[in-house]
């Protein structure tokens, strides 16, 4: 009955949707825009650090700009929850959605010869609009662009199913597996399209967001079929 009632942006079946799109995307950009995991930003941190402690210093700010994209998307998804903001676009998680298919199909068009610097800037952007914007797994904290903390997630979940045998720890390490093995699947997918479709291969995630989308559209059309079941009439 939970799951009947549960809203579309934390039900699993999304959650398996975004991960799929965020593995994806990271191989993606490993493979085509110069060995760069765009999703996360610890590495550009990391390496801005080092960069600077070695004086390197425009070294050092060719790492920014991905990390300021990156604070940017957080920005936005911040200001689509708004309640003034999110009572006038009515569904801001669509709208987070659909503005993720645009710019990844945007980025689809860029030539391999473009600078990498501009393609991990925008899919640094979306990336955190997408982790921003969906942060709950039906009841839990997860992240759909990065798989350390599912992982400890589905880990610390299945201990405390075997050995405290709780129910509700035991239906978390199966959600959090289903997406950690999403992640997998979409860089699994994200890395063999790269290699045969090129830049173009960013294209299959706007199909999975896509897909995402239409799990909107019918959740909703279940939910308004919902009270004429439970009506006397019905």
């Amino acid at each position: 009955m939970a799951e009947e009632v549960l809203p579309t942006d934390r039900s699993v079946r999304l959650g398996i949707l975004l991960a799929l799109v965020g593995g994806g995307l990271d191989a993606y950009t490993f493979i085509s825009r110069g060995g760069v995991f765009a999703n996360a930003q610890s590495g550009n941190v990391v390496l801005m650090g080092v960069a600077a402690a070695q004086r390197h210093w425009w070294e050092a700010l060719g790492h920014l700009p991905a990390v300021v994209a990156f604070l940017a998307g957080v920005l936005v998804a911040e200001t689509l929850r708004r309640p003034r903001v999110a009572a006038f676009l009515r569904r801001p998680a669509c709208v987070a959605m659909v503005l993720e298919c645009v710019v990844l199909a945007v980025v689809g068009l860029i030539p391999a010869s473009a600078p990498d610097a501009l393609v991990t800037v925008l899919i640094a952007f979306m990336a955190s609009v997408q982790m921003s914007t969906f942060r709950t797994l039906v009841d839990t904290v997860y992240n759909s662009t990065m798989t350390t903390g599912n992982l400890r997630s589905a880990m610390q979940n299945a201990y405390e199913a075997v050995v405290g045998r709780s129910a509700d720890a035991r239906r978390r390490a199966r959600h959090f597996a289903a997406v950690v093995l999403a992640f997998l699947a979409g860089a699994f997918g994200g890395g063999w399209l790269t290699f045969h479709w090129g830049v173009h291969a960013v294209w299959a995630a706007c199909v999975v967001l896509a897909a995402g989308l239409a799990l909107f559209v019918h959740d909703e059309r279940m939910a308004r079929r919902l009270p004429r079941a439970g009506s006397p009439g019905g």
